[in-house]
């Protein structure tokens, strides 16, 4: 099992940034891919950014490509989202979710492991 706890999240003005972070314990002996998701009230859960376990595959959603970057700290079971540019439609609950192996790190289907969540709020 993994445990995945998500971290700074908050309230930001339009065109503000935040840093998202979520460390995982438990089970991390092994090589897991890490994705960020996101749902807002009332719609389905998005896909928002994947990493893989090196860092060599990288995807993106297209509607926080060019804004969003994730990152991971393999020594310390960190994964990063640097959220810049932020607006009001990126106003959503944000998960960090973790899976073994490369393909299809875009489906939420695939991960098997979720953190709580942590709220990030976007004002105009």
């Amino acid at each position: 099992q993994v445990r995945l706890v998500e971290s700074g999240g908050g309230l930001v003005q339009a065109g503000g940034s935040l840093r998202l972070s979520c460390v995982a314990s438990g089970r991390t002996s092994s090589t897991y891919a890490m994705g960020w998701f996101r749902q807002a009230p009332e719609k389905e859960r998005e896909f928002v950014a994947a990493i893989s376990w090196g860092g060599g595959a990288i995807f993106y959603g297209d509607s926080v490509k060019d804004r969003f970057t994730i990152s991971r700290e393999n020594a310390k079971n960190t994964v990063f989202l640097q959220l810049n540019t932020l607006k009001p439609e990126d106003t959503a609950l944000y998960y960090c979710a973790a899976r073994v192996g490369t393909d299809g790190l875009t489906d939420r289907a695939e991960y098997p492991y979720w953190g709580q969540g942590t709220q990030v709020m976007v004002s105009s």
